[in-house]
């Protein structure tokens, strides 16, 4: 079955960075794109970077582009958030996710808290 865990995140400053990683298994990962979501105590979940398969195509939501990068290692199953100059703002649970066969797979989530 797909499974997907996240982990790395934490408690950093702002102006801090953290990498997340997320594994991936149960499907064949270099197939499909990869995204990462995030979700702040009384918001919606909003996409925050996606990257495509082979090329390696990203985009990124506007309030993280310039500080995130999403990377991948198919060989390892693993997609990567590399989050630079944090802010409070990105305070949340971030998620990864992969649609498959028309479902939406997700992770167990792991929190990033931005604060001094």
């Amino acid at each position: 079955q797909v499974q997907l865990v996240e982990s790395g995140g934490g408690l950093v400053q702002p102006g801090g960075s953290l990498r997340l990683s997320c594994v991936a298994s149960g499907f064949t990962f270099s197939s499909y794109a990869m995204i990462w979501y995030r979700q702040a105590p009384g918001k919606e979940r909003e996409l925050v970077a996606t990257i495509s398969t082979f090329v390696g195509s990203t985009n990124y939501a506007d309030s993280v582009k310039g500080r995130f990068t999403i990377s991948r290692d198919n060989a390892k199953n693993t997609v990567y958030l590399q989050m630079n100059s944090l802010k409070p703002e990105d305070t949340a649970v971030y998620y990864c996710n992969v649609r498959r066969r028309g479902r939406d797979y997700w992770g167990q989530g792991t929190q990033v808290t931005v604060s001094s």
